[in-house]
């Protein structure tokens, strides 16, 4: 889920999770069965990052296939939302697997973004509503 606040995004920073920690990536997590890909995203920005987003105020930007190839297992079909509007202000809901949350504009992103993540933003930010990216481990 993108949330946007005055141009900047937030993101959380991984820790404990086995893939990426210490990198930065968007509020997001694995769709539950029978659950699609706009609750998921709804219910994963309250379960990481405590805002209420309405279905009705987000807004889709972006499909992204990601596959690491040397691990046929990895695999991910990534739907990015923006939301357009939430309530509650934002905190670190998942203080057990991140470290904290920051905003981050995409001009001023840190080196410890998650490549695909800025990959996804690069997309966007192109207009693009659809990406892959093959990542060797």
């Amino acid at each position: 889920m993108l949330i946007e606040r005055d141009g900047k995004y937030l993101f959380v920073r991984r820790k404990n999770t086995g893939w990426m920690d210490g990198y930065y990536g968007l509020p997001s997590g694995k769709v539950e069965k029978k659950e699609g890909f706009l609750a998921a995203a709804v219910r994963e920005a309250k379960e990481e990052v405590g805002v209420v987003v309405k279905p009705e105020n987000t807004k889709f930007k972006l499909a992204f296939w990601l596959q690491v190839t040397d691990e046929p297992k990895m695999e991910w079909c990534n739907m990015v939302f923006l939301a357009e509007q939430w309530a509650g202000e934002p905190y670190n809901a998942e203080p057990d697997v991140h470290e904290h949350i920051s905003w981050f504009g995409l001009d001023e992103l840190p080196e410890n973004v998650i490549p695909s993540v800025k990959k996804m933003l690069g997309a966007i930010q192109s207009g693009e509503q659809y990406g892959e990216q093959h990542v060797e481990k």
